[in-house]
């Protein structure tokens, strides 16, 4: 199997994008093409062995992503994704898609949004194994007291991301207490 694969420069350093047919199934935050990366190994338990070839805009994602650092917060929306995992992580991947930007959920709403409301670090689990962050926005679910909690690209792009969103209400996000280096 192939998929195209793009590493695209953004304000919180470089993403890479991996996509099949025109579909997005897989993002690393830290621009990371290596096959030891948890997206890699996440694709290759759902999919098989595949190789990469470079492509310019896989599946349209950096452009989605351009916009939205350019502030169209909802280009993001639009992005075709395939997402692989169990019943229950796809019913949390899917939930994320419905929190709006600059708008937090608590993992707590995000178990609750699906009917599983005991379920929360299940759903938190389920959060963090998400294949295609910002895609998927995982970063928009906080703790319940309104601090950041965990994150696979780091708490400081979780912060970034929420204050480019404009989201309020989350504790220490607009100090820079987690400024991106």
């Amino acid at each position: 199997m192939i998929l195209d694969l793009t590493v695209t420069p953004t304000p919180i350093g470089p993403i890479a994008l991996h996509a099949l047919d025109d579909a997005l199934v897989g993002v690393t935050l830290d621009g990371s093409t290596s096959a030891d990366s948890g997206v890699a190994r996440h694709l290759t338990r759902h999919l098989g062995t595949f190789t990469t070839r470079s492509h310019a805009d896989a599946a349209g994602a950096a452009t989605r992503l351009t916009r939205y650092f350019d502030g169209e917060l909802s280009a993001l929306d639009e992005q075709p994704v395939t997402l692989h995992g169990t019943e229950f992580q796809l019913q949390i991947w899917n939930a994320l898609r419905l929190i709006p930007a600059g708008t937090t959920w608590t993992y707590s709403q995000l178990a609750g949004h699906i009917g599983r409301p005991t379920a929360v670090r299940a759903a938190g689990a389920a959060n963090g194994a998400n294949p295609v962050s910002l895609f998927m926005p995982c970063h928009r679910v906080i703790a319940a007291d309104g601090t950041l909690w965990g994150y696979g690209g780091g708490l400081a792009r979780k912060a970034w991301l929420l204050r480019h969103e404009g989201a309020t209400g989350v504790v220490n996000l607009a100090q820079g207490a987690l400024p991106l280096t």
